[in-house]
């Protein structure tokens, strides 16, 4: 729950996301990918691109587009992204936009993205301003100093994958330090990080290797996520926030759907009934 508590075993989790996203047509995500050096913690069967590989890729790709839906729809100028992994969200923007974005997450994730960029970025030139910077962002005292980096105008604050890692006594307190600063500056959350617990029945949907249910008890994700998009919504109101607005994803516009879609089973493709819905990506204002 502290600010000491060690999170270095989280952060080869986003180096699996990356192979992931490699696949799909997210900026970077190619490129980065192909600068990534030894085996990956979830053992993922790189060759066996089956229909629930595919529909892992489709979800984190649908969920990176889900947050820049919603930045679009505000003004954006000062972006904070906490635990990024390896996202190249703020560089992609940081080309196009005269934005201010810091990216931020542990040191070594840190690092290693400004090596891939440094390899895989030579034309240096941008529109806006990107900085990459170590943060814990339970840390209230090191996340006030981020925020201050930020000029005038009110800050956005995103994060793809965070909450689930966090208890929540941790998540209460990240709201705390999240809702002192939008009061004080003005702003939103926009968090794709809304993910209710699954039942048994889902869990056992899709397959998982021995090292993945491990890093999914070590890091106790099930227990973290929220009982139901309800309750997430009754937990942000009683830490001040109001969902403003939940992002509407047109998933036929995604780039890995062409390759699941090649892959359906047939009691999937016939099926008269609509996916489950495993996830939300909600603008939080706090009030």
């Amino acid at each position: 729950m502290s600010k000491e508590r060690n999170y270095d075993s989280i952060s080869p989790s986003a180096k699996s996301l990356l192979l992931m996203k490699g696949l799909t047509d997210i900026p970077y995500a190619r490129e980065a990918a192909a600068l990534m050096q030894g085996p990956e913690i979830f053992d993922l069967d790189f060759n066996k691109k089956d229909f629930y590989f595919w529909i892992r890729v489709m979800h984190f790709e649908s969920r990176y587009w889900s947050i820049d839906h919603l930045l679009k729809s505000i003004e954006h100028n000062n972006i904070l992204e906490l635990s990024s992994g390896y996202s190249f969200r703020g560089l992609d923007m940081c080309k196009k936009e005269a934005v201010k974005y810091i990216d931020t997450d542990l040191p070594e994730v840190i690092a290693t993205k400004k090596q891939m960029i440094a390899e895989f970025d030579k034309n240096t030139s941008m529109a806006g301003e990107l900085i990459l910077q170590p943060l814990n962002a339970l840390d209230e005292i090191a996340f006030n100093k981020v925020v201050e980096q930020f000029g005038e105008g009110p800050v956005t604050i995103v994060n793809e994958g965070l909450l689930m890692y966090l208890n929540t006594e941790e998540k209460k307190q990240l709201c705390r330090i999240i809702h002192s600063v939008l009061k004080a500056r003005g702003g939103y959350w926009i968090t794709a990080d809304i993910y209710p617990k699954r039942s048994e029945q889902m869990r056992n949907a899709i397959p998982q290797s021995k090292s993945e249910i491990a890093f999914h008890e070590q890091h106790r994700i099930e227990e973290n996520k929220f009982d139901s998009f309800a309750a997430a919504e009754v937990f942000f109101k009683e830490q001040g926030f109001e969902m403003v607005r939940e992002a509407e994803i047109d998933y036929k516009q995604l780039s890995s759907v062409a390759e699941l879609v090649k892959v359906l089973p047939p009691e999937v493709r016939d099926s008269k009934q609509p996916p489950p819905k495993v996830q939300a990506t909600w603008m939080l204002k706090a009030i």
